[in-house]
């Protein structure tokens, strides 16, 4: 068994597993789908939502109140569209309320 006795940094942790590259990769990705919505998302409930995980091609928000969530599900449709338009498959966002 070879072991390493000396630290690594997270970024070489991701680049020496597959598994760790996925999940860094969709991290990556689900923050960058958020800053795309961004402008989108009323001022006032943009501190309430947060990048979620990406499972195919659903995406789920983290939404940290009942009320940002019924807000946002309006916007639902537009969301997608949007990303839709900036080359992103997304068939779904769930809203996953935060307590």
């Amino acid at each position: 068994m070879n072991r390493r006795h000396y630290a690594i940094t997270l970024q070489q942790a991701s680049e020496d597993s597959p598994t760790l590259a996925r999940l860094t990769a969709l991290t990556r990705e689900s923050t960058q789908r958020l800053q795309a919505i961004e402008m989108l998302i009323p001022v006032a409930l943009r501190s309430t939502v947060q990048a979620g995980p990406i499972d195919g091609t659903t995406w789920c928000l983290l939404v940290k109140s009942n009320a940002a969530a019924a807000k946002l599900r309006q916007l639902l449709p537009a969301l997608q569209a949007h990303l839709r338009s900036r080359g992103w498959e997304v068939n779904a966002i769930r809203l996953k309320i935060q307590t």
